[in-house]
């Protein structure tokens, strides 16, 4: 077989550049080892766990409307039917994949795709039978083979009572307590699934905080939330070591002062981030180079050092999201079909946290700022002046904004709350126009509404706000 443009990986980013490519009328063939298409989002990763924080936000409010005089009985959750649910989202949507592949005649090849040379894959099991006719020679690939669960080889105990993401999302039982290993984002979502179903979950992170990296101004609303879904959150403490019991994991833990002791968990997930899928398919048989992380090194166009091979997505770089790659897979197709100003530079890559509350952020951050040095003037309103967040009886978030002094321009937004990952976008799209924190605030928001803490954050800037009290400032004084 042979394809003027051939993406090896079927995720968010695969897809994205496979129908884009077939679009602007490229032959293009997609290989996938999965059967299915969609990726580790769709399949082991995005989709399954807000599928699954949706069941988990449900069980809170029940409990939150006590506050409001309303209460309801104990819920009674069915796992089984949780996790048929779940599944049926799943196939729902990769089934979607695969139609919108038909109409737009990509052709899907279930197999390993690995590198002979720089335009050759060896396509290996999967829909490929043996002795078959197995080379895919290809004027242009695009790696798109995303990311896996880092793993701690001394933590591979052989039982299914340790597991990463992808056997956490798989649900087997509602076990009595979980230990969640890491304080990052994908263990605090599902510490936060597992707690609402009822499990005494408890959190470890070697450093100073959770979510190392983020915000501190949005990170203290959801520890201090978590402190009261937790059974537990232990900061500056390592994992000495575990050991199968049969019925339970028995963790050994070493904290700030070197002191040990011992606890017992019925499961473990070990979250510790996730590292690039570089390895293992040939990439060492072209010129593409890969970096000392094990991601493969790219330009803006995501051209890779073989002239025949683009990457994107996890495997070609972070911030390891989606969203990131479904663009740089457009990027790189767009590229290929022959425009030579198209690049990957985007301002403001949206980051967000699905826990409760939600934490997200775009552009330039706090401590970046302070890292680089910057200059940076923030406002921040607090969502307890808002009348939505009163009204919902969530007034824990925040709404913060860097603003550049001399131009006035936005540089960052961050926002934790309830719904805070679908307020994120606007800020986006002010940082890629350049707008200024008086763009925003002359913007008219609809009241009452959650997005009004975005103008209103910004009025704070000029001290009119109208909730908040603040010695008005002239709207050009430096």
């Amino acid at each position: 077989m042979h394809s003027h443009v051939v993406v090896l990986g079927g995720g968010p980013g695969g897809y994205a550049a496979a129908f884009l490519a077939a679009d602007l009328g490229m032959e293009t063939t997609l290989v996938e080892a999965d059967p299915r298409l969609g990726g580790t989002c769709l399949l082991r990763g995005c989709i399954p766990s807000k599928a699954l924080l949706h069941v988990a936000r449900v069980i809170e409010e029940a409990h939150e409307m006590t506050d409001w005089g309303v209460e309801f009985s104990k819920p009674k959750i069915n796992i089984d039917a949780v996790r048929a649910r779940k599944e049926k989202v799943i196939s729902t949507l990769s089934g979607g994949l695969k139609q919108l592949a038909k109409q737009r005649k990509v052709r899907v090849v279930n197999a390993r795709g690995v590198f002979e040379n720089s335009t050759t894959l060896r396509l290996e099991g999967g829909e490929i039978a043996t002795g078959a006719d197995n080379k895919l020679t290809f004027d242009y690939c695009v790696v798109a083979t995303g990311s896996s669960p880092a793993k701690i080889p001394a933590f591979d105990l052989g039982t299914d009572r340790v597991m990463d993401s992808t056997g956490a999302l798989e649900l087997k039982d509602c076990p009595e307590s979980l230990l969640v290993v890491g304080g990052g984002y994908i263990g605090l979502e599902m510490g936060t699934v597992y707690a609402n179903l009822g499990a005494k979950v408890s959190v470890v992170e070697l450093l100073p905080g959770l979510l190392p990296g983020a915000d501190r101004d949005l990170v203290k609303p959801l520890h201090a939330r978590l402190d009261k879904l937790f059974a537990g959150i232990h900061l500056q403490t390592k994992v000495a070591g575990l050991t199968d019991k049969k019925d339970y994991i028995e963790v050994t833990f070493e904290g700030p002062d070197g002191a040990k002791r011992t606890e017992n968990f019925s499961r473990v997930l070990v979250s510790i981030g996730r590292k690039p899928n570089s390895q293992g398919f040939g990439l060492d048989r072209t010129k593409v180079e890969i970096d000392p992380k094990g991601f493969v090194k790219v330009d803006k166009q995501l051209r890779t050092a073989d002239p025949h091979i683009f990457a994107i997505g996890d495997v070609a770089g972070e911030p390891m999201l989606a969203h990131k790659a479904s663009h740089e897979g457009r990027t790189a197709v767009e590229v290929i079909h022959g425009d030579d100003a198209a690049q990957f530079d985007a301002l403001a890559i949206p980051a967000v946290v699905f826990t409760d509350p939600e934490i997200a952020w775009a552009g330039l951050t706090e401590d970046q700022a302070k890292k680089q040095g910057r200059e940076v003037e923030i406002a921040r309103y607090p969502w307890a002046a808002s009348g939505r967040a009163q009204a919902l009886g969530r007034t824990e978030g925040m709404t913060k904004i860097l603003v550049d002094p001399e131009t006035e321009r936005v540089l960052g937004v961050g926002i934790v709350g309830i719904g805070a990952g679908d307020l994120i976008s606007e800020a986006v799209l002010a940082i890629e126009m350049g707008a200024t924190v008086d763009d925003v605030a002359r913007t008219i928001h609809p009241h009452p509404t959650l997005s009004e803490t975005v103008a209103f954050a910004s009025e704070v800037f000029h001290g009119t706000a109208t909730e908040i009290y603040k010695p008005r400032r002239d709207r050009h004084e430096k």
